[in-house]
């Protein structure tokens, strides 16, 4: 159930719709026309309904597949501070904000796909198997059939398989590694990729080597189905597009994430 299309076909996902009333943030519309799948915010870290609406458009019209990227309630810090919450509450949480893109998406003639949650929540979901889990089960209550985006090696990637959802594991083209596979903190140094060419090498050394190289050097394998560029990046854009024309010139075939997780 979990077996990719071929090894050589990957997906290329855009957290996006980050913008939030006269606050813009990223570069959606043209990182739309080169990612395959996009992460829209559902209102509690970022974005609107206006936003999620322009958004959900822009991405059908380009063949872009469906993302709810649901969060903690932290506007004020992007969804980027950790916080403790009830699993009744937050599972409750989740509901709400996926049924929101879900009812967009519904309107504009589209469905959402996958779910892949953002910042603190993701990242405390990764080392927390009792978070992970409720965050599972929230997507399976919504809909069995929704793929759970997760990071490759992570808690919140086993709790997906225990759950019985589809799973797709994902890596961040733009992030570096730790020696157990997690992220480094952003705090720290060489945490953040900013230069195009070294992203696009990091991803290709990865996808070569069949698992995450951390900064160290040390590698972990797991089958990789997806590659996150974050949308909040400057020059996201440029990344995306110099990473899509680097794995299509290396015989990568960049396909929506349904087509990777269909049946």
């Amino acid at each position: 159930m979990n077996k990719t299309i071929n090894l050589k076909t990957v997906n290329l996902n855009a957290d996006l719709g980050e913008s939030f009333g006269a606050w813009e943030m990223g570069e959606d519309d043209t990182l739309l026309q080169v990612v395959r799948s996009a992460n829209i915010a559902c209102g509690f870290h970022a974005g609107d309904p206006a936003v999620m609406r322009h958004t959900v458009r822009t991405a059908l019209a380009a063949g872009v597949s469906l993302g709810a990227h649901p969060a903690y309630p932290d506007l004020q810090g992007f969804g980027r501070r950790p916080m403790k919450i009830a699993p009744a509450e937050l599972e409750a949480m989740i509901l709400y904000q996926v049924g929101a893109l879900m009812g967009i998406a519904t309107a504009e003639g589209g469905r959402v796909t996958h779910v892949k949650p953002h910042g603190a929540l993701n990242n405390q979901a990764c080392e927390d198997a009792t978070l992970a889990a409720t965050v599972a089960h929230a997507v399976k209550a919504i809909d069995p059939e929704l793929i759970l985006l997760a990071p490759v090696r992570s808690e919140l990637y086993r709790a997906g398989e225990r759950a019985g959802l589809r799973v797709a594991g994902e890596i961040f083209a733009d992030r570096a590694y730790t020696d157990a596979g997690t992220l480094v903190p952003r705090d720290r140094p060489g945490a953040m990729i900013d230069d195009h060419d070294k992203l696009v090498a990091h991803v290709l050394r990865m996808l070569e080597a069949g698992g995450i190289i951390a900064q160290s050097g040390k590698f972990l394998p797991a089958p990789i189905d997806s590659i996150c560029v974050h949308g909040d990046r400057p020059g996201a854009a440029t990344s995306a597009h110099m990473l899509r024309a680097a794995l299509e010139s290396k015989g990568w075939t960049v396909a929506p994430l349904p087509a990777l997780r269909a049946g």
